[in-house]
């Protein structure tokens, strides 16, 4: 059923000025003769306006309720839902891709947040100080055989023991880490 945008605008319950812009936004598309399909209208305001302010109540008649036979039959096949619209892929493209910007812009936030207040450091620097303290563990590892050897020597000699040879190599070693650890 086709009408004007004030005739819309009344059946809507809003104002004339809301139609207009909600046309003017492409919420919902005028027929080429400038007039608006209600039923098509209808399901296009309703899928692309957000309800952020309640609007003016519609009147609404009584209606006779008859009651209804339910039939313990099931029907040959459930309704098929109207095919998607390019209006509804466009809606929820932007929809969706407005939710996507929102969490990123959100979380790109809070890292700046986290960096500033020093609870994150780049990933350079944390590579940086990985490479240094593996070059000083290894130089501390190739340290202990010229460190250690005069002892072990010295203890083979006076007394042929598996387990002094092994508290000397212990001690040097726990030194050795104990010093990296400061």
């Amino acid at each position: 059923m086709s009408m004007s945008l004030r005739a819309y605008a009344r059946h809507r319950g809003v104002a004339l000025s809301a139609v207009q812009k909600a046309i003017a936004s492409g919420r919902i598309q005028v027929e080429a003769d400038g007039r608006i399909d209600q039923n098509k209208a209808d399901a296009q305001w309703d899928r692309h306006t957000r309800m952020a302010q309640p609007t003016t109540p519609k009147v609404v008649t009584q209606q006779v309720v008859t009651p209804r036979v339910v039939s313990t039959e099931r029907p040959a096949a459930p309704p098929t839902p109207p095919a998607a619209s390019s209006d509804d892929a466009r809606g929820v493209d932007y929809h969706k891709a407005r939710a996507v910007r929102e969490t990123y812009s959100a979380r790109l936030a809070k890292l700046e947040f986290e960096e500033r207040t020093g609870k994150l450091i780049s990933k350079d620097e944390v590579d940086i100080k990985y490479f240094q303290l593996a070059r000083q563990l290894r130089d501390r590892m190739q340290q202990i055989p010229r460190k250690v050897a005069p002892e072990i020597v010295a203890l083979v000699v006076a007394d042929p023991d598996v387990r002094g040879v092994t508290d000397i190599l212990d001690v040097a070693i726990r030194e050795a880490l104990e010093d990296l650890a400061r």
